[in-house]
């Protein structure tokens, strides 16, 4: 099985393309993202965040740095970067500057080639300095 591409693809439909309902096409009914220490469970409660996300950066860009899989492909990691301007992001004024952050996800694949699992870790406090200063 090819995750790498089903888990790219999964970055370009959604977040490339500035797209969240496309999560819908890519990931089982009760999907979970762990985002900051929290579980965001099943579908609609993705597309809820994501959509949430989106709106507090304006001008995404979203980039792909690698990604790669374990030998079964049951397990896929990226490193990615987004960029865009604060619109409220983690809270902050809407000041409009330009804003940047890395991170990475891992993300548990089922042999059918939906997602089931994502964990993301951001450079959050970073992205905050750059607010902040």
């Amino acid at each position: 099985m090819n995750s790498v591409k089903i888990v790219e693809d999964f970055w370009e439909a959604v977040w490339t393309s500035r797209n969240p309902d496309a999560i819908a096409d890519f990931v089982v009914d009760d999907v979970i993202l762990t985002t900051g220490g929290i579980n965001i469970v099943g579908k609609k409660s993705f597309i809820l965040w994501a959509n949430q996300f989106l709106r507090r950066i304006d001008d995404f860009r979203f980039e792909v740095v690698e990604t790669f899989q374990n030998a079964d492909g049951s397990r896929v990691a990226s490193r990615w970067r987004f960029r865009g301007r604060n619109n409220g992001v983690l809270g902050t004024v809407a000041d409009h500057r330009p804003v940047s952050c890395t991170g990475v996800a891992i993300w548990a694949v089922r042999e059918d080639g939906k997602l089931l699992h994502n964990w993301v870790e951001r450079a959050s406090w970073e992205m905050y300095q750059q607010l902040a200063a």
